[in-house]
């Protein structure tokens, strides 16, 4: 054989050598990268979730300002949540459906972060009218809900419900806040701490409650590598 094959047989050999080893650095590369969370706008979301006055909004969004009464009569608001990464749901406590499973998931994710300052959890009645302070603080005591960890929160019935609707897009029935009108969902919402949404879950569903805590634990290491 010719010297011109061997030499053409030696760098087709070399090539296939320098390909291998870069597929197998790309292929480590990708094998090793962290699972980056999405960061939810009212475009990303179902559109039967989000209300229409921002259906088309396509900007940065962030859970806006809040004012609520927790389980000990003391004021709650975002200001609470500053720098945190939060879990947020609606219930109601006469509800005997979805809602003991949902807050039995709480105290799941309440026990899994309990030693986590950073980590905290938001609960908000859509029936404030009738869960007053001390019927939300059997409730908490009820359920070990630790003071300044988990709030669970009345206040005004349509302040509640704009939450719902147009910051956390947890529900998905219209409706104006009024007295007829009646929220329930099992969504729970993950919030980090710049108040961006970074994740819905099924509240009754183990294994998405097992997905959420993964997350919350994600999103904690990445945060604090900003």
């Amino acid at each position: 054989m010719s010297t011109h094959f061997f030499l053409k047989s030696k760098l087709t050999f070399i090539a296939l050598g320098i390909f291998s080893v870069v597929m197998i650095v790309i292929l480590k590369s990708i094998l090793t990268q962290e699972r980056q969370l999405p960061i939810y706008t009212p475009t990303q979301v179902n559109p039967k979730l989000v209300d229409a006055s921002l259906l088309n909004s396509r900007g940065k969004h962030q859970i806006s300002d809040f004012n609520l009464i927790n389980q000990y009569g003391k004021k709650v608001t975002d200001q609470d949540f500053e720098n945190s990464i939060y879990v947020a749901n609606f219930f109601f406590t006469r509800c005997k459906t979805i809602c003991p499973v949902m807050t039995s998931n709480m105290l799941k994710i309440q026990d899994a972060f309990v030693d986590i300052d950073e980590v905290k959890l938001l609960s908000h009645s859509v029936t404030p009218r009738i869960d007053s302070v001390p019927v939300l603080r059997a409730y908490a005591e009820k359920h070990k809900a630790i003071e300044g960890k988990w709030q669970i929160t009345t206040g005004y019935k349509k302040h509640i419900y704009d939450l719902a609707r147009k910051s956390y897009f947890a529900v998905l029935d219209v409706g104006d806040g009024g007295l007829q009108d009646f929220i329930h969902t099992e969504n729970f919402v993950l919030i980090d701490k710049k108040k961006q949404i970074r994740g819905y879950y099924n509240g009754i569903d183990q294994q998405d409650i097992a997905r959420l805590i993964e997350d919350v634990a994600l999103l904690l290491k990445q945060q604090k590598e900003i």
